[in-house]
């Protein structure tokens, strides 16, 4: 029995000019974390990275002068070390006050990528803080990153290849069979490709955090995959005055929505994937929902669950 919970970088750190808020939000995380789980039962944890790249990235571009860039996949398990000791640490303090011993790690994971995905060459995802308009322009300009935009600002965009393979899924599984609760996968993985010869090798890339976890939820034949958003369900028509939250979204009727681009590729709609695929492939029920109604979800008054 195990449990595969996905959430994201800006779920965890709302405010970037804030640091301690990661902290206040990862003991948030860490309470509403054991309602999902039944005592004993393992599970791993997929974050998400965004913003907290998108900080690295600024400091990179504000000492180019002095010091060599990181490359992009350096900088996904850079968050994966940093996010991956908050949870930890939260985790560890959340068991504690329940007078429960389980083992938290993190876990550096790589995630294997083609490096023919069509991705590399249409970046579609969106990391980092959000920039005005005339910061965006000046980005642009001197950067020549691509840029989103989005109802709070623009956005850079890198590419997002699908995740083929976790490398360290045989290590991830021995730890949540035995009841241990593994923070893995973080930013959807560290993107790598193989090589002809057997290497590995890291490539400027982001793997959608919510894909990786569906592929290690019907890895570990997890009974739930819950996805947590900083919205409280899936919407139709999201953002206008007759948007309508959808409590019960079939796998047909989430891909017929998928195909009509009812949801952004950026945002909901790699959650609306990824649940389709756990929930077609386990054939149990996926959970889509914000941190605040997750109580309410479990008891079937919010969220959205994906069903076959």
């Amino acid at each position: 029995m195990t449990v595969v919970v996905a959430f994201g970088g800006n779920a965890l750190w709302p405010d970037p000019g804030y640091p301690g808020s990661q902290e206040e939000r990862a003991d948030r995380f860490s309470e509403a974390l054991f309602r999902l789980l039944q005592e004993g039962e393992g599970a791993a944890l997929v974050h998400g990275n965004g913003p907290q790249v998108g900080m690295i990235l600024l400091r990179i571009e504000a000492t180019r002068d002095r010091f060599p860039p990181e490359s992009l996949d350096v900088m996904v398990a850079e968050t994966q070390g940093s996010i991956g000791y908050l949870l930890a640490r939260s985790l560890r303090s959340a068991l504690a006050r329940r007078g429960r011993v389980q083992e938290v790690a993190a876990a550096v994971t790589q995630v294997a990528v083609d490096p023919g995905d069509p991705a590399f060459s249409r970046p579609t995802k969106p990391v980092g803080p959000c920039y005005p308009d005339d910061q965006a322009r000046e980005i642009r300009e001197r950067c020549g990153w691509p840029l989103m935009k989005t109802p709070r600002g623009w956005r850079r965009l890198v590419a997002s290849p699908r995740p083929l393979q976790v490398v360290e899924m045989h290590t991830i599984a021995d730890a949540v069979s035995h009841g241990h609760i593994l923070i893995a996968g973080g930013g959807g993985g560290v993107p790598v490709v193989q090589e002809e010869d057997g290497s590995w090798r890291g490539v400027e890339a982001v793997v959608d955090k919510d894909l990786t976890a569906a592929l290690m939820a019907c890895s570990l034949k997890a009974r739930m995959l819950a996805i947590l958003t900083d919205v409280p369900a899936v919407f139709l028509r999201f953002g206008r005055p007759d948007q309508e939250a959808l409590p019960r979204l079939s796998t047909a009727a989430a891909r017929r929505l998928l195909e009509e681009r009812e949801f952004p590729p950026g945002s909901m709609g790699p959650k609306v994937e990824a649940a389709v695929r756990y929930a077609e492939a386990m054939g149990h029920k996926a959970l889509i929902t914000d941190v605040e109604h997750l109580a309410g979800a479990l008891e079937g008054r919010d969220g959205t669950w994906v069903e076959r």
